[in-house]
């Protein structure tokens, strides 16, 4: 949620702000709700000192004076629990219509209105070349006996998939792997609840912004399944002042993660590109305000790192404002070839939500004798199966293997995944 403060003395950046996101909002809406918050509260804290006043006066009022004095106090009274009323219900308005907002843009972020203005910041590798027609993770993953996605059609539904095998031994090889990297960077390893109260996920800012039709809801219950370990991460320090000495505090999280997809009827429905339920490990950082830049080109650091590592062609991409989140002022994407749709495709994202999440969340951080709100980043280690796709898809051989990259196979115990071999009946 952004700060009305900036709303009020700035509207002129924020509505900037907002046209340049795709935002249709009204900004006159919330400055008059703030105006109208500021004379009601002015109004109730004067009938209340004006109450204090003539409960004071009462005891040494004459016998006279005192039923006038007993008369307007409970006038006073009346009134002022009207006026408590009356701000309490400007305040819920206020929030809703703020709510609306999205986060104020990082100053280096591009402009545009589609994905063809993201900035391209560098590329690692080129494009692997075959001698051969490679095929697509499905083909391969079925083949190799480690996909299967007809079996838990069956039991869930389309877009859910059963990993066995050498595909859960690579799942875990990539857990391992994200693990002591970020570990070694001073990342707190967490499991986190994969269900969340509707409360948290709100803060987080996932509920509006049409996030809301992509959540799985357990309505009974007020609660949700999280879409990334991260809506249930940042919720951890919800109303608590975090020591400046301490920070920055870094996690890493693994956990499924759960997404209706529904916007995305008809796209990308072959495979494990676009499914419902998946893992992921996850990144989070609180920090200072002033080194939250810095935060997100360190989280962006050890994504290429792990990247790398894998030897897998990829490229750095900073978002343009239209393509960029509605909690984030700064997104950066990479993207990793993958072969079967001679393309780059999202694997990894990196943002910086700076105060848009704390702000709601309630978390601040004590520099000197200031409370000051901590500013929050977040950012993909691995989503397990995309780089899944994109290991099959540039390691596969020509006789239907595939070759394990070098700093998995510790965890894996082996170099290759071959291909099953069909028992005669």
């Amino acid at each position: 949620m952004i700060d009305i403060k900036l709303l009020v003395e700035e509207p002129e950046r924020v509505a900037e702000n907002n046209k340049n996101r795709g935002k249709d909002i009204d900004v006159t809406v919330a400055q008059g709700l703030q105006k109208r918050r500021l004379s009601t509260l002015e109004g109730v804290q004067r009938s209340r000192t004006r109450s204090n006043e003539v409960a004071q006066l009462i005891p040494k009022a004459a016998a006279d004076e005192r039923k006038a004095l007993v008369e307007e106090g409970k006038s006073l009274k009346d009134a002022t629990k009207e006026l408590e009323a009356t701000l309490a219900q400007v305040e819920v308005d206020l929030e809703r219509e703020l709510r609306r907002y999205p986060n104020l843009l990082r100053e280096d972020v591009p402009i545009g209105r589609d994905e063809t203005a993201n900035q391209l910041m560098r590329t690692f590798g080129k494009p692997t070349a075959f001698s051969f027609e490679p095929k697509d993770h499905l083909d391969l993953g079925t083949q190799l006996g480690i996909i299967d996605m007809d079996r838990a059609a069956k039991v869930s539904g389309a877009r859910f998939v059963y990993l066995k095998g050498d595909g859960v031994l690579l799942e875990m090889a990539l857990l391992q792997y994200a693990l002591q990297q970020t570990m070694k960077a001073g990342f707190t390893p967490v499991l986190p609840p994969h269900i969340i109260s509707t409360k948290a996920m709100s803060a987080m800012g996932y509920l509006e912004h049409g996030g809301e039709e992509e959540i799985y809801h357990l309505k009974h219950d007020e609660m949700v399944l999280v879409g990334t370990s991260e809506q249930a991460i940042g919720p951890m320090h919800m109303d608590e002042i975090l020591d400046a000495e301490s920070l920055p505090l870094r996690y890493v999280g693994f956990s499924p993660c759960y997404r209706r997809e529904a916007g995305t009827y008809g796209k990308d429905t072959r495979g494990i590109l676009r499914v419902h339920q998946f893992d992921k490990v996850e990144m989070f950082s609180f920090t200072t305000p002033e080194v939250s830049d810095a935060e997100h080109e360190f989280l962006l650091s050890i994504q290429e790192r792990l990247m790398q590592g894998l030897g897998l062609p990829h490229r750095v991409m900073k978002l343009c404002a239209l393509d960029t989140g509605a909690p984030s002022a700064r997104t950066y994407d990479i993207e990793t070839w993958m072969p079967s749709q001679k393309t780059y495709r999202e694997t990894h994202s990196t943002s910086n939500t700076t105060d848009f999440q704390t702000r709601r969340l309630n978390t601040r951080v004590k520099v000197g004798k200031k409370n000051v709100l901590a500013h929050a980043l977040n950012g993909t280690a691995f989503a397990m199966g995309r780089t899944i796709i994109a290991i099959l898809e540039n390691y596969q051989q020509a006789d239907g293997s595939v070759v394990v990259p070098e700093v998995l196979r510790p965890w894996m115990g082996k170099e290759v995944i071959h291909k099953v071999v069909e028992k005669k009946q």
